[in-house]
């Protein structure tokens, strides 16, 4: 085995290192600090020049990115705001710069980090990181999850989970009708211009980071930090990723402590946990949390019942539940509620229903033309007609966030 460390390194060790990849993920922070996580490793070339999204092609991805060998005991180096960071990878090749930064220009909220590795000279690998610090005029964050919220990924059936998640590339994968002008409205806030972080959470593996990277942007979602549970480690044994609770729960924690001015606006299924996980959040922290929406994916009635029985102790802890089967309801509480502007309902629409009709045809005549006679409420009906189930929302006494 060749020995990675730096007192190993050397110049045969230097030159193993040529044809690594460094990969960083988007990173979060705040003025005391920043945290990004990446990962070094090496992968076999197979299958690059396969067409894209062809079978064979997602088949030799999946492969390849199973076969890839994290690098360990090598200092990454960061460069920032004239500042040198320095991160070691661990056993898996995973590294993390978490630490303080000198004080952010004004401006972009994104800021990068110039990242390489010392040990392998000038021709090692380099890439460049990128952090959010929230602007200013930040006025809450959204934590949003991602499988069966942003995305349809069918969590509650592991099967299928598996195969959309490592076999369905970027532009197979469904996005819910209306997302990305929900989350570009919340993203910008009343303003339109208020730069609110957006923070998503998954339940897959960091190998499938470039695909979620690609489907965000493929599809004008706002982009922002990726936090992923766990690394999964799938064996034989355990051919199933492990209940991600109690990591989702601290995960979120720490959010709330690093953004400790900010409210939150929690988004999520009724598919998992969120719902319990983010009521205990709200009665844990009653002034912390504006809303929680909560996407309807299970039409099952027990389960609709027990969410209501959630949004009820979360109007007793002085919040908001909306159990939603679609993302104009979410638009309209949000808009009820001040988060944002009304006029940021009619891209909502619009974009639900063109997406509705490219999934299921036969409507797009009829509703298109209420869309452009401005009919909103008669395009929703025309939309969700007999297809989804109802929206219910419970509020607190004092009518909500403020």
């Amino acid at each position: 085995m060749v020995d990675t460390t730096e007192q190993g390194m050397g110049t045969q060790g230097a030159a193993k290192l040529a044809d690594a990849v460094l990969e960083p993920y988007r990173g979060y922070g705040s003025k005391e600090g920043i945290v990004l996580l990446g990962r070094l490793f090496r992968e076999p070339g197979f299958g690059r020049s396969l067409p894209a999204n062809s079978l064979r092609r997602r088949l030799a991805d999946l492969v390849r990115r199973s076969l890839r060998r994290g690098i360990d005991h090598v200092t990454v180096e960061g460069r920032i705001h004239g500042a040198t960071l320095r991160a070691e990878t661990d056993s898996s090749g995973y590294f993390c710069f978490r630490e303080p930064i000198p004080p952010a220009p004004s401006g972009d909220p994104w800021h990068e980090l110039s990242l390489s590795v010392p040990a392998a000279g000038t021709d090692g690998p380099t890439a460049v990181g990128k952090v959010f610090i929230p602007p200013a005029t930040a006025r809450y964050v959204v934590i949003s999850d991602i499988d069966d919220t942003v995305m349809f990924t069918g969590v509650v059936n592991k099967a299928a989970m598996m195969w959309r998640l490592f076999m369905r590339g970027a532009r197979s994968r469904v996005a819910f009708p209306g997302v990305a002008a929900l989350y570009q409205a919340l993203h910008g806030g009343m303003s339109g211009t208020q730069g609110n972080p957006m923070l998503y959470v998954s339940r897959g593996p960091w190998a499938i980071y470039e695909v979620l990277d690609a489907f965000f942007n493929m599809h004008r979602i706002p982009v922002g930090p990726i936090l992923f549970l766990r690394d999964w480690g799938l064996t034989l044994e355990h051919p199933l990723p492990r209940r991600a609770k109690d990591h989702k729960l601290a995960l979120i924690q720490r959010m709330l402590d690093l953004y400790d001015t900010l409210p939150f606006v929690l988004i999520g299924d009724s598919g998992q946990e969120d719902p319990e996980i983010y009521t205990g959040l709200v009665e844990e922290h009653p002034e912390r949390v504006k809303a929680i929406y909560i996407r309807n994916v299970s039409h099952d009635a027990d389960r609709q019942e027990a969410i209501h029985a959630l949004a009820e102790r979360v109007s007793a802890a002085g919040s908001t539940l909306l159990l939603a089967s679609d993302s104009y309801a979410m638009a309209e509480h949000a808009a009820k509620h001040g988060l944002i502007p009304e006029e940021a309902l009619a891209n909502v629409m619009t974009e639900k229903v063109v997406q509705d009709d490219t999934r299921h045809g036969g409507r797009t005549r009829t509703v298109d033309s209420a869309v452009e006679d401005g009919a909103v409420e008669e395009a929703l009906e025309l939309s969700t007609e007999g297809a989804e189930p109802p929206n219910v929302a419970v509020e607190s006494e004092r009518g909500g966030p403020s």
